[in-house]
């Protein structure tokens, strides 16, 4: 068998250093893992590390694969920096896919890394780390990147040790040019563990800018804008940054643009911008002589409703096309596929050439909307207070107990349930949804990996019952105490998959199913005492049944998170 890495000469190391290293140079200071028989090389690798002060990301243990991408995905939301996961070979791979196909659809750079199989099979022709175990055999695939290959950017086998910092930097470049998503590289046993000569720290690739709006495109869109007599913006995911979020609200506010957000997935515009429409493009797009969608895959759906035929429709974001969805028919006049902020910037300025924002028609239009804005925030205001007289606790009511306790700098991560028309977030990285794809068991591991980057920033997990438990809690509890991470969870438990009864309902609302009010597959009664599944973890967990007691709850979970620092939750048992 060759040789491992001779440990008495510095100037000799492994692959799995290299990698290290690569990882590092590219800005990489967390290593979340999920370790298995494939991992020797990198366990080395790290000891080696610790002993030498070689640069080498922070290693996370992490005891379920879906945890580990989905604290990636957080970090990168509150970070902005790409991470790095590491899984077992084809059965850890198997286990990211639900949080990867989020992570895809959301444009999160994730370098997901999954050991391989032995290649060789000992003997005469083994190599050092050779096949050692029964499992060694089972686990091999003819094409173990077929796993994943329609989700991720870009996939690679390391053929040779000498490859390591190579194939880091290509998954890097790719990665991150726009639009950005994950990558997936695979790593022999017998390769990661190979000597390399070591030479020069790896040198970070550059990446491609983001592209720029084509300044013929900007102009027609002004124009267009210009001419408008009802325009309506419809946000998704336009709120990736502060400096897109500022550039919307200018843009909004200057030229009395109204905005509604479907399905946001970041907070794209402050709740309290007199623009802001709230978060339904009905009955707007109904009436509207022009759409500008911002980064959003289904601004409408057109089973309820559509603009009218002759409404234009323009398309702004990296990719407005949704190039990678394999049906979409939205109308489209118009795409300019840039960076948002640019965009924002680019538009500004041309209209800015073409009319005032003191102009009769814009000003008119700001106080019609702006009338509008404060008339919906009303009848919010006045549904949640209903709601917290009644017997049992509804959504409406959380979701504003929840905006009245929580500082304006605390981060949620929404898995559905929390109601923004009625939980305040005005500052930008404030919010954040789930993914288009719906993966469930998301936002307990994003916001844990929030918390890593946040640092005292109160985070928040808002999560049905049916999530929560596809969250693998054990695993995400356990990840809170052993590195020190509380969050404040909070389950709104309806004891059912809500999501299954309103579809059945939506399509068979007379039919058999309407009969058990849609519950039929999508009963989860009796609930188990969630609250206890954290305190086996040391967190402070509490069961929330009446209205009333809500307020106080939140309170002492807030105050377990931030002055005790103990992991909390709250099961809140809802009806609706």
């Amino acid at each position: 068998m060759a040789p491992p890495p001779d440990a008495s000469d510095p100037r000799e190391i492994s692959a799995g250093e290299l990698l290290l290293r690569a990882l590092s140079a590219h800005g990489i200071d967390f290593f979340f893992c999920n370790p298995g028989t494939d991992f020797p090389p990198i366990i080395e690798a790290f000891a080696r590390a610790q002993k030498t002060e070689a640069p080498a990301p922070r290693p996370l243990v992490v005891p379920h694969e879906n945890t580990a991408v989905t604290m990636a995905h957080g970090v990168y939301l509150v970070s902005g920096k790409p991470q790095a996961v590491m899984v077992h070979v084809s059965v850890g791979t198997g286990n990211t896919l639900n949080a990867l196909i989020d992570a895809a659809r959301d444009h999160i750079p994730i370098l997901l890394l999954a050991g391989r199989t032995p290649i060789t099979e000992g003997g005469a022709q083994g190599l050092h780390g050779a096949r050692s175990l029964h499992i060694h055999w089972a686990q091999e695939m003819f094409d173990q990147a077929s796993l994943v290959r329609e989700f991720v950017k870009w996939e690679y086998e390391l053929r040779t040790p000498e490859q390591a910092a190579d194939a880091v930097g290509r998954a890097m470049e790719l990665m991150l040019a726009s639009p950005r998503g994950p990558a997936y590289l695979t790593l022999p046993r017998e390769v990661l563990g190979g000597p390399v000569r070591a030479s020069a720290p790896p040198k970070p690739r550059g990446v491609p800018a983001a592209p720029r709006p084509d300044p013929a495109a900007i102009d027609e869109l002004a124009r267009m804008i210009e001419r408008a007599e009802r325009p309506l913006v419809i946000a998704g995911a336009s709120g990736k940054t502060a400096a897109a979020v500022t550039g919307l609200a200018t843009l909004a506010e200057r030229y009395a643009l109204p905005v509604v957000a479907m399905n946001p997935r970041y907070m794209c515009l402050p709740w309290s911008h007199p623009m802001h429409q709230g978060f339904q493009p009905a009955p707007l797009v109904a009436d509207a002589d022009l759409v500008i969608v911002a980064e959003n895959d289904v601004p409408w759906i057109p089973s309820r409703e559509r603009p009218p035929a002759d409404c234009p429709v323009a398309h702004l974001g990296a990719d407005p096309s949704f190039a990678r969805y394999p049906m979409r028919s939205y109308r489209n006049d118009l795409a300019i596929a840039a960076d948002l902020p640019a965009t924002f910037g680019a538009l500004d300025a041309a209209l800015g050439s073409l009319v005032s924002p003191e102009d009769a028609k814009i000003a008119a239009r700001r106080n019609r909307f702006a009338t509008r804005a404060r008339e919906i925030r009303r009848s919010w205001s006045e549904a949640s207070a209903k709601a917290g007289k009644a017997e049992a606790i509804a959504p409406e009511w959380l979701s504003r107990c929840l905006g009245e306790a929580l500082p304006a700098d605390a981060i949620v991560f929404n898995e559905y349930p929390l109601q923004l028309e009625h939980c305040v977030r005005d500052l930008p990285g404030s919010y954040f949804g789930l993914s288009p794809a719906g993966g469930l068991g998301w936002s307990t591991g994003a916001a844990l990996g929030g918390k890593l980057a946040a640092g005292d920033r109160l985070v928040v997990a808002t999560v049905g019952d049916g999530a929560y438990v596809f969250a693998n809690p054990t695993a995400c509890h356990w990840t809170a105490a052993k590195y020190g991470l509380p969050i404040l969870t909070v389950i709104f438990n309806n004891q059912r998959y809500g999501a299954v009864r309103r579809a059945t309902l939506a399509m068979y609302g007379q039919g058999a199913a309407a009969e058990e009010d849609g519950r039929l597959l999508s009963d989860l009664s009796p609930s188990p005492a969630y609250e206890k599944v954290i305190e086996a973890s040391g967190g402070h967990g509490e069961r929330v049944e009446r209205p009333a007691e809500l307020p106080a709850a939140i309170e002492r979970a807030i105050r377990a998170v931030t002055r005790e620092k103990r992991d909390a939750l709250l099961n809140v048992i809802c009806r609706y």
